[in-house]
C-alpha cells in the first residue's frame, strides 16, 4: 500500500512539473504577443545614445515649428524595397515630432506621370509640398530635408550679390581660395546668390539685398566703385572680407565708411597650438555679447588677417567687433624666423579688431542698415571653412546681416562617428569575459539547478 501511494505521488509531482512548466510557456508566449501588440499600437522611443543621432536635432526641430500649415511628403519608392525602408527610418524623426506629417510612397514605375511632374529621375528622390510650394531632393538626409522645408517655409527668397570680374574669390567654385562651399550653404539657407560683374551693368539690382564683396586682385573702375557706395546709400547690406596688402582700388569705399587699416598682417602664436602649422593668423576666441555672436562658442581661425582701428564716418555706428587674442600683434615685417613684436615701428598687441560691424539707420528705411568688414577673406574659402569656428562665425555673420530675413538655423553636416579604439589590456578583458567568465557562470547556474532538483526527488 506504501509503495503504491509513493507511486501515485512521483506520477503527481511529474505532471505538477509538466503542468507548470506548459503554463510557464503560455504565460511566456502571452507576454511576448501582448508586448508586440502594445508596440504596433503605441510607439515610444528613447535615444540613449551620446550624439543622439537617432532623434532629430535641436535646428530640425525648431524648423518643423515654424509650419503654419500642413506638410506633404512623397517618396518616389516601391514601398516594400529595402530603399524605401531606409528612408522611412529617417522621415520617422520628423513625423515622430509633427504628428500631422502626411508621407506617402509611391513606386516611380508605376505611378510615371506623377514621378514626371515632380522631376523624379531617381529611385528615392522626395517631393514636399507646402502651401503650394514643392522641391524635389536628390539628397536625402536630415540636413538636406530640414532645409528644403526652410526654404518652403520662408514667405520670400533673398537675392545675394557676389562681385566678380576682377580676380575676386568665386561662389561658384571649388578650388582652395574660393567660396564654393560657402555659396552652397547660401542656396541651403534659400538665399538666390548670383555673381555680378559690375563691368556689364552701372548699378547693383534693386532686388538685391546683400553684397559680398572680396578682395580684387585688379583695381575695379571708378564707376564700379560708385556702384558699390550708391548701394549703400540706399541702405543695401554689405559683407566685405579683405586681404593683406594693398586696398586694389577700394580706398574709396574705405573712405567712405571711415575705415583705417592698421599695417601689416595680423600673427599669433596661440594659433599653432591649434595645428595651423605657422603664427601668421588671427585667432577669435572671446566673443562678446551681441546679437551677432550668440551661440558662438567654438574660436575661429583667420589665415593672414588685418587688423583695424575703431573710428567710424559719421552717420555710422561701431556695433560690436571680434579681435584676436592678447597674444597677438600685427606684424609689419618679413613672416619669417623668428618673430617678435617691435613697438618702435607700430607693432601694436592684442586684442586686435579684425572683424567690425557698423549698423546706421536711414530715415527712409527700416529696419537698420548692417554692414561688417572682416579683415579676412580665407576663413570662409574652401580650405579654410572646415578649420575650427570658422563656418559657425561665417553663418552667424550671414543670418546676422539678413535678420529682417529670418534665416533659420541648419542643423551641421553629418559627422563620422569616431571609431572605438581598445588597447590591449581592454581587448583581453573583453575576449576573456566573452569565452571565459559568461560560459562558466551559465555551467555553474545550470549545475546548480540540476543539483537542487535532484536533491528535491
Amino acid at each position: 500500500m506504501k509503495t503504491r501511494t509513493q507511486t501515485l505521488q512521483a506520477i503527481v509531482r511529474r505532471f505538477e512539473r509538466a503542468l507548470a512548466d506548459t503554463l510557464f510557456m503560455l504565460l511566456l508566449l502571452g507576454c511576448v504577443v501582448a508586448a508586440g501588440w502594445l508596440t504596433a499600437r503605441h510607439d515610444r522611443q528613447w535615444d540613449w545614445t551620446q550624439s543622439q543621432v537617432h532623434r532629430l536635432t535641436r535646428e530640425s526641430r525648431l524648423i518643423l515649428e515654424r509650419l503654419e500649415a500642413p506638410l506633404h511628403l512623397t517618396v518616389f519608392a516601391d514601398p516594400q524595397s529595402p530603399l524605401a525602408r531606409q528612408i522611412g527610418q529617417i522621415l520617422e524623426r520628423y513625423a515622430h515630432e509633427a504628428p500631422d506629417l502626411e508621407i506617402r510612397y509611391l513606386d516611380p514605375r508605376r505611378f510615371p506621370e506623377q514621378a514626371r511632374e515632380a522631376e523624379v529621375s531617381l529611385q528615392g528622390q522626395i517631393l514636399l509640398e507646402y502651401r503650394g510650394r514643392r522641391e524635389t531632393l536628390t539628397e536625402i538626409g536630415e540636413r538636406s530635408i530640414s532645409a528644403a522645408i526652410a526654404r518652403l517655409s520662408r514667405p520670400r527668397q533673398t537675392w545675394v550679390a557676389v562681385i566678380e570680374g576682377h580676380g575676386e574669390r568665386r561662389l561658384d567654385r571649388d578650388q582652395d581660395a574660393d567660396l564654393g562651399q560657402f555659396g552652397r550653404e547660401l542656396l541651403e539657407l534659400g538665399l538666390i546668390a548670383r555673381p555680378l560683374d559690375l563691368t556689364l551693368t552701372n548699378a547693383v539690382p534693386d532686388n538685391t539685398a546683400l553684397v559680398v564683396l572680396s578682395q580684387p586682385r585688379l583695381p575695379p573702375f571708378p564707376g564700379e566703385i560708385e556702384a558699390l557706395i550708391a548701394f549703400l546709400d540706399r541702405g543695401g547690406h554689405l559683407l566685405w572680407l579683405l586681404d593683406p596688402g594693398p586696398p586694389s582700388g577700394l580706398e574709396p569705399l574705405l573712405g567712405h565708411l571711415g575705415l583705417a587699416v592698421r599695417p601689416g598682417q595680423v600673427v599669433d602664436p596661440k594659433a599653432m597650438h591649434l595645428g595651423f602649422g605657422t603664427v601668421a593668423a588671427a585667432l577669435i576666441e572671446d566673443y562678446p555679447v551681441h546679437p551677432l555672436t550668440l551661440g558662438l562658442t567654438a574660436p575661429a581661425l583667420l589665415p593672414g588677417a588685418l587688423a583695424f582701428e575703431t573710428q567710424v564716418a559719421p552717420g555710422w555706428t561701431l556695433a560690436t567687433y571680434l579681435t584676436s587674442s592678447a597674444q597677438s600683434w600685427n606684424e609689419t615685417g618679413m613672416l619669417a624666423g623668428s618673430l617678435t613684436r617691435d613697438e618702435v615701428i607700430g607693432e601694436r598687441t592684442g586684442p586686435l579688431p579684425v572683424v567690425l560691424a557698423l549698423v546706421r539707420t536711414l530715415p527712409e528705411r527700416k529696419p537698420e542698415q548692417r554692414l561688417v568688414v572682416v579683415g579676412d577673406g580665407d576663413f570662409l574659402s574652401n580650405a579654410h571653412i572646415g578649420r575650427q569656428g570658422n563656418r559657425a562665425l561665417g553663418l552667424a555673420l550671414l543670418r546676422w546681416l539678413s535678420e529682417d530675413e529670418d534665416l533659420p538655423e541648419l542643423p551641421p553636416p553629418p559627422t563620422v562617428a569616431e571609431p572605438l579604439e581598445l588597447d590591449a589590456p581592454h581587448r583581453a578583458l573583453i575576449g576573456l569575459t566573452a569565452l571565459v567568465l559568461l560560459p562558466g557562470l551559465f555551467l555553474i547556474g545550470g549545475l546548480g539547478m540540476r543539483w537542487y532538483r535532484w536533491r528535491g526527488r
